[in-house]
């Protein structure tokens, strides 16, 4: 395959590959962990340490931004690196609640800082415009087999071993992605459009805020968050309060998500080449509503199961696949290329801030007035995302060339006018 040709995307794409899965066990890990200190509650502490990772998202990952011009990115990526392998070290340690909100903002403001860097490298090495669609493809690939492998693996393991050995797994998963990184030739980033670092900060939220097709992205994300804190946050109290199962079957039930995610990715990037991204995006804002609904259903009507359960997560898992999939691509093709790292870092705070919102619903609400009423509210909250991507993204965007957005794209040799049409 051309694109695993480049030898150092090859290597970017084996660090966030080996950087994920450690990622996935701390999930798992991390869910466990508050069970273990908290019990019936575990959704609450889970809830507020993923909250924590959220306001770290929203307010450093745009800062990251601005200033990541004024350093060498590898040196970046490599510094934060060795910090979230250091931090999640030191997780098995901890003996009360608020170690783990400590911690974990300390995590999560260098994978704030990590992500978008890293995001907005891959334009800069992989430059054809069809390598950089596979290139999204892959990374998607990535995260969904993270979402499906890690919990496989977590559930293996957990029969061997205590959750807290998994935390080792993703110290040293981030220590390899580090040295991985090491070995790779990264440009330093182009010099921003804007000179100030608050310009910066706000330049790709503004664009974000002036162009349609991205203030529909903005109301799809609410979309995702609003599903997947049903099964990010309550997985764990749902599966060992109410199906009373174990801590292995926690990490299955996570895993039937990910593999519709994994089902979904491998299937859209042939599907991207006929169909408009919007189509396919607002398809799967679809499925997610009505995989919220259909949670509600299992946990109003008593009837929760083993099998019903997994297919609920399974088609949620699903929807996100069609919605986050697209994204980058749709991003890219709507700005110009020194816009790129603002414009992805302004939907990695964005997306983020949906998550925000839900994160503390699923955890607080749910531990205190049951998962019917939390899930209900979750639906409802997504069912509005919906409708607001059909009236914010416009029919006829995903038809015309995107040459519209507040930040003109300016066509070169490998992105004319036509193939910016397609990418949308």
């Amino acid at each position: 395959m051309r694109l695993f040709a480049i030898r150092d995307y090859r290597y970017l794409f084996s660090a966030q590959i080996i950087a994920l899965f450690g990622t996935g066990l701390t999930t798992v890990a991390l869910g466990l962990l508050a069970y273990d200190l908290a019990g019936p509650r575990a959704g609450m502490v889970l809830g507020t340490a993923l909250t924590i990772k959220m306001v770290m998202y929203v307010v450093i990952a745009p800062l990251a931004a601005a200033y990541v011009d004024r350093f060498p990115r590898r040196t970046l990526l490599v510094v934060l690196d060795m910090v979230r392998a250091a931090v999640v070290l030191a997780l098995p340690l901890i003996t009360e609640v608020w170690h783990i909100y400590a911690l974990i903002g300390l995590l999560q403001a260098a994978s704030a800082a990590f992500t978008p860097t890293f995001q907005a490298v891959i334009p800069d090495i992989v430059t054809d415009e069809s390598d950089y669609t596979r290139a999204l493809s892959a990374s998607q690939v990535a995260y969904t087999m993270e979402s499906l492998l890690s919990p496989v693996l977590a559930a293996v393991a957990l029969a061997f071993m205590s959750f807290n050995w998994l935390f080792l797994g993703t110290s040293a998963g981030f220590l390899v992605s580090g040295l991985l990184v090491l070995s790779t030739r990264i440009p330093n980033a182009r010099p921003s459009a804007h000179t100030k670092a608050w310009d910066k900060a706000a330049g790709g939220i503004t664009t974000f805020l002036r162009t349609p097709r991205l203030r529909g992205i903005m109301a799809l994300n609410l979309v995702v968050a609003a599903a997947g804190s049903i099964v990010v946050v309550n997985t764990v109290n749902y599966v060992r309060d109410e199906l009373n199962g174990s801590q292995s079957d926690v990490a299955w039930m996570l895993a039937a998500s990910g593999s519709g995610t994994l089902l979904a990715a491998l299937v859209l990037p042939r599907v991207l080449d006929r169909i408009t991204a919007r189509t396919i995006m607002i398809s799967g804002a679809g499925v997610l509503v009505g995989g919220t609904i259909a949670a509600v259903a299992l946990i109003t009507t008593g009837l929760s199961t083993w099998t019903g359960t997994a297919i609920v997560w399974t088609v949620i898992g699903i929807g996100m696949a069609l919605v986050i999939t697209p994204t980058g691509k749709v991003l890219r093709a709507s700005v110009e290329p020194r816009a790129i790292p603002e414009v992805f870092a302004a939907q990695f705070s964005l997306s983020h801030l949906a998550w925000l919102i839900t994160y503390p619903i699923a955890g607080w609400l749910g531990t205190n007035a049951g998962f019917a009423l939390t899930w209900s509210l979750l639906s409802a909250l997504a069912g509005m995302g919906a409708v607001g991507t059909l009236l914010l993204w416009p029919r006829h965007d995903g038809r015309r060339a995107m040459t519209e957005s507040a930040t003109p794209v300016r066509p070169t040799a490998r992105a004319d006018r036509s193939t910016l049409s397609k990418a949308a």
